[in-house]
């Protein structure tokens, strides 16, 4: 890797042009979801850069791949049942689709990167048989014990081939999160192709680069992102796999994301109005051309100043200020801005898997919410942003002492 041209200059991992336009430079970041032992606060820590670049040519938004799949997802830290908007969103999404789409106990739904099965479980409770692949094997552990059968193994052409070899293929396949973790979506695409049966539909949840630039969220950059994705590109993408995507909605996941459904493009069916409707949206904002992507940098250096900002005034006030989330978006956001302990005294997290531990980088330790009450800050730092309705809730109690909340994005604000 180091010391390559390819590592140093790079080429488009769609179409293969050389990377000469940098979006913004988020500097050197460790693995957002590698979770200190207190034993390995006084060890070396690997560093990687955090700068994304823009293809000049298909404009895809995207990363190096400086890290491998295989050490980010081998074991993962991330659940996705221990968050409850998550989990209405899911509940919501399964009882829709299958109105929809007719699914019954002979249908099959597999998900692609099933994490613990806080989705696939509503379907199970429906009578209606799933698979989930999922590469986390302590993840996927979780999953099996919400009865969702599970296939531990990264996904792409030959795991599809493979499971077509095993006759099994998805009436309904879907992934939500899953395409901006990919760093060869040739095989990604090409494997959803493959495992998608006759007659069936795919649905893809991803966060949408158009609604990340708006908001200034750019601390959802990170390793485990490889790209960032607008509805124009992913258009294109499923295009080169004969894919057609029929229809599209917006979702309020991540900040604002997309979910798409494709089919056979062999195929007949109505394309609805709303992708028509989306791909001139984007237009219209810019995102079809180079120049568009310029501005990004100064908003985010911008933002970075103003939180420091706030935050040195709290201290020098002598304020106290816990943090509340220890998600990949606030460890960027801490690296980028070099928070440590010195502004935030700790974390909390509803995850067991990362109570006890250390945040990356910054060192900052993570313990159980319960935390809050004991120490009672004057400030609770909200890093996950946009569960930051969901978190005020549960928080609530803060106001007994006169505690208040600080979100960073998409700019530094206090809440009282």
């Amino acid at each position: 890797m180091a010391g390559t041209t390819e590592a140093i200059k790079g080429l488009c991992r769609f179409c293969k042009t050389p990377l000469e336009t940098t979006l913004v430079d988020l500097g050197m970041s460790p693995l957002c979801q590698t979770h200190l032992e207190a034993a390995e606060l006084n060890q070396g820590e690997e560093f990687f850069p955090l700068k994304t670049f823009i293809c000049e040519k298909c404009l895809l938004v995207q990363l190096h791949e400086y890290v491998t799949p295989d050490k980010i997802f081998t074991e993962y830290a991330y659940f996705s049942s221990f968050v409850d908007t998550l989990l209405r969103l899911a509940e919501k999404y399964a009882d829709a689709v299958t109105t929809r789409f007719g699914l019954g106990p002979k249908s099959k739904v597999i998900e692609v990167a099933s994490n613990d099965g806080y989705l696939l479980q509503y379907f199970v409770r429906k009578g209606i048989p799933v698979l989930g692949i999922e590469p986390a094997a302590n993840v996927a552990k979780a999953a099996e014990q919400k009865g969702v059968p599970s296939l531990v193994r990264f996904f792409g052409v030959q795991t599809a081939k493979d499971l077509v070899a095993q006759g099994v293929q998805a009436d309904l396949l879907l992934g939500n999160n899953v395409l901006p973790h990919v760093p060869d979506l040739h095989d990604f695409v090409g494997g959803l192709k493959i495992l998608l049966k006759k007659g069936g539909v795919i649905t893809i949840d991803f966060q949408h680069l158009m609604r990340m630039m708006e908001g200034n969220q750019f601390d959802t950059i990170y390793q485990e992102h490889f790209s960032y994705l607008s509805l124009t590109f992913v258009k294109k993408l499923f295009a080169h796999y004969s894919l057609t995507l029929f229809d599209v909605e917006e979702v309020p996941t991540h900040g604002g994301s997309l979910r798409i459904f494709a089919r056979h493009s062999d195929e007949s069916g109505p394309v609805e109005p709303r992708v028509a409707a989306m791909l001139a949206v984007e237009e219209k904002a810019g995102m079809n051309t180079l120049a568009h992507y310029q501005a990004f940098e100064a908003r985010v250096k911008e933002t970075k100043y103003k939180l420091l900002d706030l935050l040195i005034q709290a201290k020098r006030q002598g304020k106290s200020i816990a943090g509340y989330g220890a998600a990949g978006k606030t460890n960027t956001l801490l690296n980028y801005c070099g928070i440590r302990s010195d502004f935030i005294d700790y974390t909390v997290d509803r995850n067991p898997y990362k109570q006890g531990k250390f945040l990356p980088g910054t060192h900052i330790p993570i313990y159980p919410p319960d935390r809050i009450r004991e120490t009672k800050p004057d400030y609770l730092f909200i890093g996950p942003w946009n569960l930051v309705t969901e978190i005020m809730e549960q928080t609530a109690y803060i106001r007994e002492w006169g505690g208040k909340w600080i979100v960073p994005i998409p700019e530094a604000r206090i809440f009282p």
